[in-house]
Formats: structure tokens, sequence, C-alpha cells
């Protein structure tokens, strides 16, 4: 196989190998900060705030997908990388902590972490196992240094300039993948869409775990009994949509790609920002419903109403974008159920828990049709299982 200069057209491919258990630590410490995310857009929730939420999650999720893709070539096999890989984790721990009160008096914190993860980030690259994924760090690692010191100096001035200074970053991050040869860089396409997978669903559990949080205090009673178990059906939903076999179909599909440069820009636009969306949906959905605790009976206010269908709708049409990437069948089906939890959303102003139990509905709906040409090509029997169906 010749050098990945960013214009041969066979793609480097490293060894399939499996997430780590360390990289699964790893994730559990990234998903604290959608916690965090999750009760501050709870207390002010919105246009404002779910702004101020966006950016930290957009600058977030682009060193946490940093680190996936580092993974992919950095295996955590000797102690120098696990320890560099637990300082980065440490990292991402303290901007999670600062995450409260960012735009406040904590925003040094914030940028000192980010600042901390990006070197940390930087520093493995130079083991990578592939010349190439070093040679394309002497480019995407300045400007990664870049967008970080942007963050890092935004934490130390006072808004408005702190926003200045964190969109600015975040538009650095937007032109790096333009700015540096992306093809250089080594994928393998079972380890990616693996450590992806893993940390979709312990986000989508996360989200229960935030909503959990929010019954503290409140009385056990019809109530908010049905506000537990209709949270919990509208996250079993999202795992549907996500897990229905399609995260199987999009690894063979990213694998089946020999341009490098090709496969690292749908590796980028299918995990990076069809996640991102995602997992913003998520953590809007989860503000939404913890909104809703103790009111399940109750008009909802149109915040928290939008919140509870905006963020559904989010993570159907992300998922609907991340289909249409990778050519795969289904995204009519999420498309149709996204458009139809907006529609609904106003009959949460005469009770909360009309859309609470419409959302699954509607997504079971959808799911059950998209399936419907498999059962009757199996006579009925068909099971759709992790990626492969069963007869």
């Amino acid at each position: 196989m010749s050098e990945i200069d960013g214009t041969t057209t066979t793609a480097a491919r490293p060894p399939a190998v499996r997430v780590s258990t360390l990289e699964l630590f790893f994730d559990l410490v990234f998903v604290f900060t959608l916690t965090q995310l999750t009760n501050v857009l709870v207390k002010h929730l919105d246009a404002a705030q779910v702004g101020r939420v966006v950016l930290m999650l957009f600058l977030i999720w682009w060193m946490y997908d940093g680190y996936a893709w580092l993974t992919n070539v950095v295996g955590p096999s000797s102690i120098t990388r696990r320890t560099l890989l637990l300082t980065g984790m440490a990292g991402f721990l303290v901007i999670a902590l600062a995450i409260p009160d960012a735009y406040g008096a904590a925003g040094w914190a914030f940028g000192l972490a980010y600042l901390v993860v990006n070197v940390v980030h930087t520093a493995l690259f130079t083991h990578a196992d592939y010349r190439g994924s070093i040679r394309a760090m002497r480019r995407l690692g300045p400007l990664n240094l870049t967008s970080a010191s942007l963050v890092f100096a935004g934490g130390l001035v006072d808004p408005p300039y702190r926003y200045w200074c964190w969109i600015a970053a975040a538009a650095v991050q937007v032109a790096t993948p333009y700015l540096h040869r992306m093809g250089q860089h080594a994928i393998s396409a079972g380890h990616f869409a693996e450590r992806h997978a893993l940390v979709m669903i312990i986000a989508i559990g996360e989200s229960i775990v935030a909503i959990g949080l929010g019954f503290a205090g409140v009385p056990l009673d019809l109530s908010t009994i049905t506000v537990a178990v209709l949270g919990l059906c509208v996250a079993y939903y999202l795992w549907w949509v996500y897990f229905a076999g399609d995260e199987e179909r999009a690894k063979d599909a990213l694998d089946s790609i020999t341009d490098p440069l090709r496969r690292a820009r749908v590796a980028l636009h299918a995990w990076g920002y069809t996640h991102l969306g995602m997992i913003l949906g998520i953590v809007v959905l989860a503000a939404g419903v913890k909104k809703t605790v103790g009111h399940a009976f109750e008009p909802l206010g149109w915040g928290a109403a939008l919140a509870l269908g905006g963020g559904t709708a989010l993570f159907l049409l992300a998922h609907a974008w991340f289909l249409r990437q990778l050519a795969i069948p289904g995204r009519v089906h999420r498309v149709a159920a996204a458009l139809c939890v907006l529609a609904v959303v106003p009959v949460a102003r005469v009770q909360a828990v009309v859309l609470l139990a419409a959302i699954p509905v509607i997504m079971a709906t959808a799911m059950i049709i998209e399936d419907l040409p498999r059962l009757r090509a199996s006579g009925g029997t068909a099971i759709h299982t992790f990626g492969r169906t069963e007869a």
C-alpha cells in the first residue's frame, strides 16, 4: 500500500481493533459533561441559554471526537499512553465541573482544562503507529492549539468578549478539516463506529439518570411515575432509532470507501456533525422531561414543550442526516417522525403528559413502518436485532 498523502486512491486501514475498557472509561467522564449541560439548560430554558449550551457542546464535542480519531491509531497500550489519556480525562472532568459557571467565574477553569485536553491530544498523536497521521498533525496540531488558545483566552475575559473568543474558536474548528490533509488519517471503520455507538448508548442512558435526578425532593405519585415511565419509553425509542441495525450498516458503508480523503470526510460529517446533533437533541429532550416532573397533568410552558418536541425532532433529523451521509435507507421515516413530533408540540399546552405520550407513539410507529417490508419478506417472522435480521 502506498503512503497516504491525501491524493492516493487506497485508504490506510489500521488492523481491526475493539474499543478498550479505558476508552469506555474515558467516555463515561465525557458524558458527565452532558449531565452538566442538561442541568444548566433546566435552570434557564430560553433561547439565550440554548445558544450558550450549543456553543459549549460544540467546543467540547470537537475535542471528544478528536480523541475518537486519536484512539483509532493510538491505542492505550503503554503506560505513557494510558497516563496521557488519564490526563485528558482529568481535563474533561474539570471542563464538566466548570460548565455551570463557565460564562461566569469558572471560565478560566473551563478554558485551561480545554487547553490541557488539546495539548494531550496533540502529544498522543505523535505516538501514532501511522506516519500519515503524524504528518497530518503537523498542520492539524497548530490549528487545534489555535482554537484551544482562543477558548482559554475567552475564559480569562468577561462576556461579551468571552462569547466572541469561543465563537472564533468554533469557527477555526469548522475550517480546520479544509486546512489540513484529512486523507492522511487512517481510520479503522469498526473501531470508529463502535466508539461512537458506545458514547451514544451511554448518552441515552445518562439522559435517564439526568431525568431521575429531577425527582429529588418530589413526592412519588401518579404524576411523577407517569413522567418516569414515559421518559424511559422515549429513551428506549431513541435507542431503537439508532441501534436498529443502522450502526452496523454504517460501519460497512465506511469500510467500503477506498478513497482516503472521501473516507475521512464521511467520517467527519457522519460521525462528527450528525452525532453532535443527536447528542444536543438528547440534552434538550432531557431538560424538557425534567421540566415536566411534578406537572404531568398540567399545561406545559412553551419552553419545556419545545424542548420535549424539539429535542426529539433534532435527534431524529440528525440521525436522518447520518443515514443520508452513508446512503443508508430509513431517513424518510425519521424526517416524517420529526415533523409529526413538532406538529403535536402545542398539545402540551393542554396537558404535558399528552405530548410526552405522543412522542414514543410517533417514533414507534415510524420504526414499525420502516420494518414492515422486512416483516412481509420474512412472512412476519423477522426480528430486527443489533444490525442483523433474524428469522
